[in-house]
């Protein structure tokens, strides 16, 4: 499944009936009059959040979207049938933005959360509506309102506990796919990963959602490389796994990269509370592991990890680590 998460799409919702004008005419009823009934309401556009949905790719394929029309009015007082509402599923983490691309409208990040986007119109009324006493045989009958309609922007910020940043080939696919039963594409080369990948690790019996983003690189925050397009991903995490690649040759120069383009795209990500991990250190030796863990521990002001994807060692420390953030977070969100 290709991924998505973004797309723009136009809705409308269903216009109302058309009221109904009509007389009762029936054999043996000597006084007649107007028995015209009222159309019904046109169905509204209603985005619901789903669990098992990760990617907007389905909008790929369908940009407009029509609630069902509300039902005439017709004789004998008969009231038309509503329309239907037309339910667009969405995933949790999706976004509703007005065509302005600035305007929130709904941010939808919890199953079942329902938004009423556009809303369908009232029906007319029939002409047994104005009779009075001074009009008792009327021949007015209303049309059904129109439904609004209005074009929005569906932009999704997967719900993940965890991120991992780090530039190109810093290990966050090897990681990922190590601690969870992800399988993204792993290679040696940069930009192997293109979209994020989204996985889900096991701790002392706990679960936590992680998100591999796309590696960033110097000048991503002008649209260099991949860009930041991705980091949106990363803003809902409790905390960052910032992974630095061991075997490079100024590992603090590869930290710095990385703050400055997250602090450049996001005030909110910059302040984000981060995990420091020093990666690939079965390629080094203890004397190299220890100069650039300090070096590190210098650079950041707080204690640096150390692991190594493919040896498969420290892994279960940055976990934990990791997930006492995530657990912080959820007890706060219950309180």
């Amino acid at each position: 499944m290709k991924f998505l998460d973004e797309a723009k799409i136009f809705i409308k919702a269903g216009d109302g009936g058309n009221g109904a004008c009509s007389f009762r005419r029936e054999k043996y009823i000597e006084f007649g009059g107007p028995d015209g009934g009222d159309g019904g309401k046109g169905g509204d556009v209603v985005f619901v959040a789903v669990p098992n949905l990760n990617t907007l790719i389905d909008f790929r394929y369908q940009q407009h979207f029509k609630a069902q029309r509300g039902v005439n009015g017709a004789g004998r007082n008969c009231t038309g049938a509503s329309g239907e509402d037309l339910v667009i599923k969405v995933p949790v983490g999706t976004q509703i933005i007005a065509d302005d691309n600035q305007t929130v409208l709904a941010d939808l990040v919890h199953p079942d959360d329902r938004y009423v986007a556009a809303h369908g119109g009232r029906g007319g009324r029939g002409n047994d509506s104005f009779k009075s006493s001074t009009n008792q045989a009327p021949y007015r009958a209303d049309e059904g309102e129109p439904g609004e309609e209005l074009w929005v922007w569906l932009k999704l910020k997967l719900i993940a506990d965890v991120g991992l940043v780090g530039l190109p080939n810093a290990g966050k696919s090897t990681f990922l796919s190590v601690v969870t039963r992800a399988r993204p594409k792993i290679a040696d080369y940069p930009f192997t990963t293109l979209h994020p990948n989204l996985g889900v690790a096991t701790v002392d019996g706990h679960e936590m959602l992680l998100a591999d983003i796309p590696g960033l690189i110097e000048g991503a925050s002008e649209g260099v490389g991949l860009g930041t397009h991705f980091l949106k991903h990363v803003e809902r995490c409790s905390v960052l796994i910032h992974l630095i690649d061991g075997t490079a040759e100024d590992v603090v120069l590869s930290y710095q990269t990385i703050r400055n383009e997250l602090s450049r795209y996001s005030a909110r990500l910059d302040q984000k509370p981060e995990i420091v991990v020093l990666n690939k250190t079965d390629a080094l030796t203890d004397e190299d592991i220890a100069t650039k863990k300090q070096a590190l521990e210098k650079e950041t002001h707080r204690p640096v990890l150390t692991m190594s994807g493919v040896a498969q060692k420290g892994l279960t420390d940055v976990l934990r680590t990791a997930f006492q953030y995530v657990q912080d977070r959820r007890k706060g969100e219950e309180e």
